[in-house]
């Protein structure tokens, strides 16, 4: 038998051949050949991943795996629903029904999936998911409880919007995409992200066209492509006219010589669907007042013209009659009774008022008051307010009738003018008061006089900026004096400018003006500016083209 030895004396090991072997020059298209042959000329994004009996692991690597697998997630949860609910009170104001539902919706899905893991004859057993419908009017948590949820369970989630999906897919989203949106978010784990959340909003659109009540045929074929997402079936990683994604496949395959994972179960996949579901509640008005005698009736027709006008600012967020929503109501509403089946779980969220809005703002971890004090900060700016001026605020918002997105509303109309001026103005303290609200203008103005003598001595800082980068522009250097730096501040203020924007236009004519006076007077690169300079640079380039430049001082 031949000895077959490598470069250094010591005899080859089988591996090394293989390697060897591998190193050894490669005809694409004939390896392009054999694996279309071996696949069968079926597409890439149909083939199911299949594990060869010579790839089985032994008990040593499969425990090694499973301690490092990121199944952990789920093989460990042991969340109860008070928890859940415990931690979304930090984050959410009011809506503790929606809370009590969605924790316990998600502790029966996971703790399913948990058993499933742990005992494979019950994953083959039929099991219907908690998947849950969410009702109520924009802007009072319906997403963020979700994001807050997902956060906690440490699972991938995703979000989609209901109106780009198409029955074809072809003009729109196709609803498998947002499944593979799911394995991007779980950084391409296919493991992981067959337990994630998706969350789809604005599912009343595929219900109705217009807000009439009218069936759309196209939000019927995008609720049957749905159907097959919602329990149990296999998406393809790769869409059929996804071309690019399957030549990587490919590649990664005539690479590593393993077939990557074709396909996605959605068996484990929870879906939460939401949506503002216009003019529900006047159906289910209409059923219950249909089946009511003697005393609701004679209730409805003595309500009080107060009564009236209050339901009539209602609207869709009337949660009490959403509450008692049933399917033949959603069947009616436009859904496809197969549709709303595959959702058990059903939920509406109370429209916020203005104590629940005062309460976000002083309340909440994270809220959007906290968010505005970090943007100031931002600035060098500490902002802080008294009580009346937030409950002025949540007054004003609960007017504008979106919600918690009514308050990003009203404080970013009262603060644009105060970001926008007052950075490098030298104010560094902030307070919100009922007269800052009342005329915020008045207040702006009062803060940048009172901070005039700062901004002075403030400028300094932003001169020597601008002279950085007209000399890395340009090559010549400038040098002021602090009394021209000081009447470089007064002028930018004047102007309503910025010291640097100011700088860049009152000396924009230095950039053509400085090569003319080194080209009479070789040498001269380098300038000094007193006040009267800064007043009439025009005259002081004339003056230096004609005479040259003093020597600095």
């Amino acid at each position: 038998m031949k000895d077959e030895r490598s470069e250094d004396g010591q005899e080859r090991r089988p591996e090394e051949e293989q390697t060897e072997k591998s190193r050894s020059p490669r005809d694409p298209w004939k390896e392009l050949r054999e694996l279309m042959d071996r696949l069968g000329g079926i597409p890439l994004g149909s083939i199911r991943m299949e594990r060869s009996a010579a790839g089985e692991e032994s008990g040593e690597e499969k425990k090694r795996a499973s301690q490092a697998s990121p199944l952990d997630v789920v093989r460990n949860f042991s969340l109860r629903p008070r928890e859940i609910r415990d931690d979304l009170n930090r984050y959410v104001i009011s809506q503790d029904e929606a809370k009590k539902v969605l924790a316990t919706a998600v502790c029966d899905h996971y703790n399913h999936a948990r058993r499933c893991l742990e005992d494979p004859e019950m994953a083959r057993r039929d099991y219907p998911k908690s998947n849950v419908l969410m009702m109520g009017p924009t802007g009072v948590g319906k997403t963020y409880l979700m994001r807050c949820i997902a956060r906690l369970v440490g699972v991938p989630f995703v979000k989609a919007d209901a109106t780009k999906f198409s029955e074809t897919g072809y003009v729109g989203y196709d609803v498998e995409d947002i499944v593979r949106d799911l394995v991007k978010a779980a950084d391409g784990n296919v493991e992981l992200a067959q337990f994630g959340i998706v969350y789809i909003d604005e599912v009343d659109k595929l219900a109705s066209r217009g807000g009439d009540g009218q069936k759309d045929v196209s939000g019927r074929g995008v609720q049957v492509n749905l159907l097959k997402l919602l329990e149990d079936s296999e998406v393809r990683l790769i869409a059929q006219n996804d071309m690019m994604g399957q030549m990587q496949a490919m590649m990664s395959f005539q690479r590593d010589g393993q077939r990557p994972p074709s396909t996605i179960s959605t068996k484990f996949i929870l879906f939460i669907v939401s949506g503002a579901f216009s003019k529900l509640d006047a159906l289910v008005k209409r059923r219950l007042g249909n089946g009511s005698i003697g005393f609701l009736a004679a209730r409805e027709g003595e309500e009080t013209g107060e009564e009236r006008r209050e339901t009539s600012t209602l609207g869709s967020g009337d949660s009490a009659l959403l509450q008692q929503v049933q399917t033949a109501d959603l069947v009616n509403y436009g859904f496809e009774p197969e549709f709303v089946g595959r959702f058990p779980v059903r939920v509406a969220l109370e429209e916020l008022g203005e104590s629940e809005l005062e309460r976000i703002l002083t309340t909440a971890e994270n809220g959007i008051w906290e968010q505005y004090v970090t943007a100031m900060e931002g600035y060098g700016i500490h902002l802080t307010t008294e009580p009346e001026a937030l409950g002025e605020i949540a007054r004003l918002a609960a007017a504008e009738r979106t919600g918690a997105r009514g308050l990003l509303t009203v404080l970013e109309r009262l603060f644009r003018d105060f970001k926008f001026e007052l950075p490098g103005t030298g104010v560094s303290e902030l307070h919100l008061t009922r007269a800052m609200m009342e005329h915020p203008r008045q207040v702006l103005e009062e803060l940048i006089q009172a901070n005039a003598q700062k901004l002075r001595h403030l400028a300094s800082p932003e001169v020597d900026a601008f002279v950085q980068r007209f000399q890395e522009k340009s090559g010549y250097a400038l040098r002021f004096s602090p009394e021209a730096k000081e009447r470089l501040g007064e002028l930018a203020a004047q102007a309503g400018k910025s010291v640097g924007g100011f700088c860049e236009g009152h000396f924009r004519d230095f950039s053509y003006g400085l090569p003319l006076v080194e080209k009479n007077h070789p040498g001269c690169r380098e300038f000094f500016l007193e006040r009267e300079d800064v007043e009439d640079p025009g005259q002081a380039l004339t003056r230096w083209i004609r005479e040259g430049v003093s020597p600095s001082v």
